[in-house]
């Protein structure tokens, strides 16, 4: 946990307190372990259970359970997976998440996405290809293929016939 200030102040009794400002929120998705820095680089593999903001260089290889968060001045070059990513900055590699990927208006991504579910603000960069699926079960999801324009039985259809009649069965 980063101690985001702390200073000496006197007491009710009159003797002096240390006091620790409180730390900013946590992420919803868990609290944050780690923290890169901008001007900071690492090289290798990047493994965490809770949530990790990146905001210098990193190389490699990076998997979570949980959250990664690339800041603004964040440059990635690796292959991630994790639960939820969340791009504010700069990723070359291919990410994969469990849950949910966010693309930051300020996000530059060059390479292919995989996720459920994918938020992309205005103004974003992506180059790759984007996939979508229900998660880990067979990738179908609950879509089902209509072919050749039939209906599912039961079912009428959505524009009116000639005559000014709705379809459906006519007696």
């Amino acid at each position: 946990m980063a101690i985001s200030g702390f200073g000496r102040c006197k007491g009710e009794e009159g003797g002096m307190v240390s006091t620790v400002a409180a730390p900013p929120p946590a992420a919803p998705s868990g609290n944050l372990t780690a923290f890169i820095d901008q001007g900071s680089k690492f090289e290798g593999k990047l493994s965490f259970k809770d949530t990790v903001r990146i905001d210098g260089a990193f190389t490699g290889e990076i998997s979570s359970e949980n959250t990664l968060i690339v800041g603004e001045t964040g440059e990635i070059e690796a292959s991630i997976k994790s639960n939820t990513v969340v791009i504010s900055g700069t990723v070359v590699g291919d990410v994969v998440a469990g849950r949910q990927i966010v693309l930051h208006k300020t996000a530059r991504v060059e390479g292919n996405l995989k996720a459920p579910s994918m938020v992309m603000e205005q103004g974003a960069l992506m180059n790759g290809s984007v996939e979508m699926s229900a998660g880990s079960d067979s990738g179908s999801g609950n879509l089902k293929a209509i072919k050749g324009g039939s209906q599912p039985q039961g079912s009428a259809p959505n524009k009116p016939q000639a005559d000014g009649q709705s379809g459906g069965d006519r007696k």
